[in-house]
């Protein structure tokens, strides 16, 4: 009697200490490399540190060197939650099981949608669309929609073959990398988002006066937070809940927060009209 007794209790203590270790699991959380690693999980801190307070668990951040590390990422289950760019989720949607849940809405604009702009110095004699012929450019990243589908389907619409129109093209690998490429003559022009463009601005990166804005895009839906189709409900719940609460916190490039709203997979499928104007195969890109 007295060892089933010990038995049992080791048992129960043995429940105990397992019910705070399965409550801690992480939630593990993506980010595109918008801006390099390190200021990408700073700028992000805020948002990162509330949830984490909310959800009463870790959150673990995740910044790839590319758009298709955090796709892979999501593919692998290594990771919950990810912010993705429109047409990366977009790509991500085609070989992972997800779905976008929410979008932020920022203070500053109200707005849950932003555009692609393409810059130019303002001594570079850059003007017109038709003046980036056999001109040096920077895009920002394959999968990434403001900094290359949309101004790609932009300059065919307008009639340039954008592979043939520009001297040499190159990735940068983030928006902040393309707008400093301009500013220190690296490349002539370079397509990036215009809220990153502004940022860079605020934060003294660059001078808004020593660049023009040769061409802007229609609004395109503002990146999403997209989520494993197959966490549990009631997590998902839980997290949808904790990201509409999120106001007056900073959120990278976006600046302060007014919480965020739901969005769903329908939102993206001008992402997916954009890419068939330029003939994409969307599977064969991962």
């Amino acid at each position: 009697m007295t060892r089933l007794f010990s038995r049992a209790r080791l048992a129960l203590a043995s429940l105990l200490l397992a019910g705070p270790c399965l409550a801690a699991q992480p939630l593990t959380i993506g980010l595109i490399p918008a801006e390099d690693s390190q200021a990408m999980i700073e700028s992000s801190k805020q948002v990162l540190d509330a949830l984490e307070k909310q959800l009463g668990v870790p959150v673990k951040p995740f910044v790839a060197t590319d758009y298709n590390g955090v796709i892979e990422a999501l593919r692998s289950k290594k990771l919950d939650v990810a912010y993705l760019g429109p047409f990366s989720y977009v790509l991500a949607t085609s070989v992972a099981d997800v779905d976008a849940f929410a979008v932020a809405v920022t203070k500053k604009t109200g707005q849950s949608a932003y555009k692609s702009i393409i810059i130019a110095r303002k001594d570079s004699g850059i003007n017109t669309l038709a003046d980036l012929k056999g001109r040096n450019f920077a895009f920002v990243d394959p999968s990434s929609a403001s900094g290359h589908l949309f101004p790609k389907a932009g300059l065919q619409q307008a009639g340039y073959d954008p592979d043939k129109v520009f001297g040499r093209v190159l990735f940068s690998g983030s928006h902040d990398a393309s707008i400093l490429a301009v500013a220190n003559d690296k490349v002539d022009a370079a397509a990036v988002a215009d809220r990153i463009f502004n940022a860079a601005v605020a934060k003294g990166q660059v001078k808004a006066e020593d660049f023009k804005i040769i061409w802007s895009s229609r609004p395109i839906p503002e990146s999403p937070m997209v989520w494993r189709k197959d966490l549990s409900p009631a997590l998902k719940d839980k997290l949808a809940k904790a990201m509409a609460s999120l106001k007056d916190v900073k959120w990278g490039d976006q600046g302060m927060l007014n919480g965020f709203q739901p969005t769903d997979d329908a939102a993206y499928d001008v992402v997916r009209d954009t890419a068939k104007v330029l003939k994409l195969d969307l599977r064969s890109m991962k």
